[in-house]
C-alpha cells in the first residue's frame, strides 16, 4: 500500500487540501535526478537538488535530505557542496539553530542559466586567444574562431532569452496566480 500524507500547506488549484503520495514523490525525485545525471550533473547532487525542488519549502537540512533520499550524511555533505559551487543552492542557518538549511534560489533555473553568461564570456575569450595561438589561417585556428563566434552568439541569445523570460513572468503575474502563490484578500 502506498503511503499518503496530508499536506496542510500544499494546495491544489481550487484551494482544497492536497493529498501527496510520498512514494510517487520519491519516484519523481529519482526520475528527475536521473534526467539531470544523464545531462551531465553529478549523481548525488542531482538527487539532492531534486529533493529540494520537490519540497514545499524549497529548503531542507542535511538530516531531512538524508532521510528522504536514504543516503548517508557524508553523501549529503558532498552533494550540497557541489550544488553550492554550481550556484544551484545556498546554505543558511536559522537564528539560534546549529543546523544548516540548504535552500533553492527563488528562481533557481533563471539563476543557473544567467550564470552561464560568465562562462560563455570566458570561453569566448579563451577561443579568441586560442585562434591567435593556433594561427587564424590554420584549420585549428579557424575552428577556434568559429567556436568563439558561436559562444558570442550564444551569449547574446542567452541574454535576450532571459529578458524575454522576465517579461513573460511579468505578464503572467497579472493574469493568474502562479503555482504555490497564496491567495490574499
Amino acid at each position: 500500500m502506498t503511503e499518503v500524507t496530508r499536506q496542510e500547506s500544499a494546495r491544489d488549484g481550487e484551494g482544497e487540501d492536497f493529498e501527496r503520495d510520498e512514494e510517487a514523490v520519491s519516484q519523481f525525485v529519482e526520475r528527475f535526478a536521473a534526467d539531470m545525471t544523464e545531462a551531465g550533473m553529478q549523481r548525488m547532487g542531482a538527487r539532492v537538488f531534486a529533493a529540494l525542488l520537490a519540497s514545499d519549502s524549497g529548503k531542507l537540512n542535511a538530516a531531512e535530505i538524508a532521510e528522504m533520499l536514504r543516503i548517508s550524511p557524508a553523501a549529503v555533505s558532498g552533494a550540497v557542496r557541489y550544488l553550492a559551487q554550481v550556484n544551484l543552492i545556498t546554505r543558511e542557518r536559522e537564528p539560534g539553530s546549529r543546523r544548516d538549511q540548504y535552500r533553492l534560489y527563488n528562481e533557481v533555473w533563471y539563476e543557473a542559466v544567467s550564470n552561464r553568461d560568465q562562462i560563455l564570456t570566458r570561453w569566448h575569450h579563451t577561443m579568441q586567444d586560442g585562434a591567435k595561438i593556433l594561427g587564424p589561417h590554420t584549420p585549428a585556428g579557424a575552428r577556434a574562431i568559429r567556436t568563439a563566434e558561436f559562444y558570442e552568439f550564444m551569449q547574446q541569445e542567452l541574454l535576450d532569452m532571459l529578458a524575454r523570460w522576465r517579461a513573460h513572468l511579468e505578464n503572467t503575474r497579472h493574469e493568474a496566480p502562479r503555482v504555490g502563490d497564496q491567495k490574499t484578500g
